[in-house]
């Protein structure tokens, strides 16, 4: 089935730019020589594809039908129509969709329409499985620009009308070499190729050679991809577009005499991107290669070799890995990472599988002059992620020459994928400018960090306290209790109906999403001291054994333990006095982070994060976008979700001295945006703070504290979140410094310890 589509695509194109005999014609033989119910389409197809793979002095003796027979279908050749030409039966349904679909207009077919239809066809379940999400043109050309078609396109506008700067221009492209090790249906690559097109022919015409063939190989453009069917599309859309630049730049009729027969290499890889030697498939000197095959679609990891056209010259690594976090992973992909950084950090089994990519691009660059830029899952310059692996891939003089931070983006396909990305640009260290790309502008800075923010290489550690002069915060308590001290409401209702003197006993449970849906439900909470009286209630004295038997059949010495006291919570973190209840994980989709303010008859679980006995202006830092971005770079994301830590997120988070009148702003900050809430009441977190339809008050409530809060720092607005990012960093790498103890200086003797 991949091979039929492979063949459609290339015949809907073929007769649409006059490489068969007339327009649609492929389409129009179809049509005219199968019957209507399509009893005997497979047939005429599979005829048209036999003629297209016999040559025409061939013809006469392979017993074709006359109709079929003629020089309308010329010799394609590189092996796109060879092995075999069995077609499936078509229903009379999916006759018309062929027709149809060859009906339209295939002239202008953009490459990201391959990549479109791969992600439409395939199953949720293999997208997820495979961490597929294709790029569009202009998210590429996000990652191409900086990584290298800038660097030409500025060495054109230098060359003016020079022709010996002209030609070394030329030459210099013509020697690049771009290597996509997770190409998918090659969208990177035929962009590249298409972009230096454009570059060489804009050359030629400065030159007075505007018909001047190409010096760009196609087959400098390779590429490693998992799966058959891609890897055959990505080889096609090479093809493609080399017809589709010859047709532009030279004109068609130059286009046509060269285009068939096309060649039988094979310049995509099929096979495991993270087992493979990248320098021997795409080696960045020399002509020859290991890994190749002899035809255009076989398999190329058992076939001869292919080589290079020329010496190599640059070369640049791009593309758009796949995805997966930590918990997405199979078995074979945990071993694929593994394999991949070599013992080079502690543990993979909580590593991105895209960090397997940026590893391999490293060993690339640091036995080589290459670069290289990838798209990537912004979660690899956040959180845990930041320590595990950037250590690594930064080691041996290796640089971020240029980032994008987290940018959604969307494609073609009606399957989009949605996701949050970062595009990081990897080199040699190098004295050139850094470029950080926020929205339309561009940064320059000294060096880039590995959460990608200009000038600040510090990674964030857990802090057991507060940085800043700020509350404890610590996570809720944990019940350990296998459902026995945990009820519904209706459970609540009905116990204390039954048993009026379990009032007591029965106290309100939050966890997260409580705190953002309202969902609310009970929980027993028996005071040692009262624990006479609440064994006197037999439902509560039969939970209260539910919990001490689950107890005492755990494993865990800690667990069994705990089975002494099964009237409370496994751990027990709760005070008297209202607290902030911050739930520990939150869609990113929402401007602000949640929080519920709650009371003491309130106890907050292990699902959410509490912070007791808080000043009210702390309300006010929590509930700011300047929070929102620390958190969403230090602590992280789980999938689209925000990850809040206590000692990662809030205890590292840093903030300026306050005066006394910056707290009371702040304070009064704080109350406006609870008084925005409570006039929405009964609304719940989540209706509140949806982005399509949250109040305008209180996004008013919320932006005059933003306000308040960011003037504080700097004396005036920020300008964007890298900014934000920027004073941040700064603010925290200083208190940092300050508070560790001075190295080499020993305390007196007789100093207190």
């Amino acid at each position: 089935m991949n091979k039929l589509m492979a063949r459609l695509i290339f015949c809907f194109f073929a007769e649409d730019t006059d490489i068969f005999g007339g327009r649609g014609k492929f389409t129009e033989t179809v049509a005219r020589m199968s019957a209507a119910d399509s009893a005997n389409t497979h047939e005429v197809i599979a005829t048209l594809f036999r003629v297209m793979n016999t040559k025409r002095e061939n013809r006469a003796a392979a017993g074709l039908p006359r109709w079929a027979n003629t020089d309308d279908f010329p010799y394609v050749n590189g092996q796109l129509f060879s092995g075999g030409d069995e077609v499936p039966r078509f229903s009379k349904i999916a006759r018309s969709y062929l027709l149809h679909v060859g009906g339209l207009d295939w002239t202008k077919i953009n490459p990201d329409i391959f990549g479109s239809m791969i992600q439409a066809v395939a199953e949720d379940e293999e997208r997820g499985e495979l961490g597929m999400h294709y790029t569009s043109v202009p998210n590429i050309l996000k990652g191409l620009n900086p990584l290298f078609l800038d660097d030409l396109r500025a060495k054109l506008e230098e060359a003016g009308d020079n022709a010996r700067m002209l030609l070394n221009l030329r030459k210099r492209i013509a020697k690049i070499r771009v290597f996509d090790p997770a190409c998918g249906s090659g969208n990177f690559l035929v962009i590249a190729y298409k972009e230096m097109r454009a570059i060489e022919a804009e050359i030629n015409r400065r030159r007075g050679e505007p018909d001047r063939a190409s010096e760009i190989p196609v087959t400098n453009f390779r590429g490693i991809e998992l799966r058959d069917f891609p890897a055959e599309i990505a080889r096609l859309a090479l093809v493609i577009a080399e017809y589709q630049c010859d047709v532009l730049y030279r004109g068609q009729k130059l286009a046509l005499a060269e285009f068939l027969p096309l060649r039988n290499e094979n310049w995509i890889t099929c096979g495991n991107a993270l087992r493979l030697d990248w320098l021997s498939i795409c080696p960045p000197t020399g002509t020859g290669v290991k890994v190749q095959a002899d035809d255009l679609f076989g398999s190329p990891l058992d076939q001869a070799e292919i080589d290079f056209e020329n010496e190599g010259g640059e070369t640049y690594l791009c593309g758009n890995p796949p995805y997966k976090g930590s918990q997405e992973q199979t078995p074979s992909q945990k071993a694929d990472l593994e394999a991949a950084f070599s013992g080079r950090i502690k543990s993979t089994k909580s590593a991105d599988y895209v960090s397997g990519w940026f590893i391999l691009a490293r060993d690339y660059i640091a036995r080589s002059e290459a670069a290289s830029a990838f798209v990537t899952t912004n979660s690899i310059n956040q959180g845990r992620q930041v320590s595990l692996v950037w250590p690594a891939i930064l080691a041996d003089d290796i640089e971020i020459r240029f980032a994008r931070p987290s940018f959604p983006w969307s494609n073609l396909a009606s399957k989009k994928a949605v996701v949050t990305v970062s595009i990081v640009g990897l080199g040699r260290k190098s004295n050139r400018p850094k470029l950080v790309f926020t929205g339309d502008t561009v940064m320059e800075a000294g060096y880039i960090g590995p959460y990608l923010v200009p000038d600040q290489s510090v990674i964030v550690a857990p802090s057991a306290r507060p940085v800043s002069s700020l509350s404890e915060m610590t996570y809720g308590s944990m019940p350990n209790d296998n459902g026995g001290l945990i009820l519904t409401p209706d459970e609540a209702r009905d116990l204390v109906e039954e048993h009026p003197l379990a009032a007591r006993f029965v106290k309100r449970l939050l966890g997260s999403n409580g705190a953002i849906h309202g969902q609310w439900r009970y929980c027993l909470w028996i005071p040692t001291a009262d624990l006479p009286d609440a064994l006197a209630i037999k439902p509560i004295r039969e939970r209260v054994e539910i919990v001490r038997v689950h107890r005492t059949q755990s494993s865990r010495a800690t667990t069994q333990e705990l089975a002494k006291t099964p009237h409370l919570f496994g751990e027990v973190r709760h005070s008297d006095g209202q607290a902030l209840a911050v739930p520990c994980h939150s869609a990113e989709d929402r401007p602000y982070l949640p929080f519920a303010l709650i009371d003491g008859d309130t106890i907050v679980d292990n699902s959410a994060i509490r912070l007791p006995d808080h000043k009210m202006f702390e309300i006010a830092l929590y509930a700011s976008r300047l929070h929102l971005v620390w958190i969403a770079t230090v602590c992280g994301q789980l999938e689209t979700r925000y990850r809040y830590s206590n000692t990662l997120g809030w205890n590292t988070f840093p903030v300026p001295m306050l005066t006394d009148k910056n707290k009371a702003d702040l304070t009064r900050c704080a109350e406006d945006i609870l008084l925005a809430r409570e006039h929405h009441f009964p609304a719940t977190i989540d209706d509140l703070y949806d982005p399509e339809s949250m109040p305008t008050d209180l996004r008013a409530a919320h932006d005059r504290n933003d306000e308040v809060l960011e003037r504080i720092y700097i004396g005036r607005r920020f300008k964007n979140d890298t900014e934000r990012l920027e004073r941040l960093f700064d603010l925290y790498t200083k208190m940092t410094a300050s508070a560790a103890p001075a190295k080499g200086k020993k305390r007196k003797a007789g100093a207190n310890a």
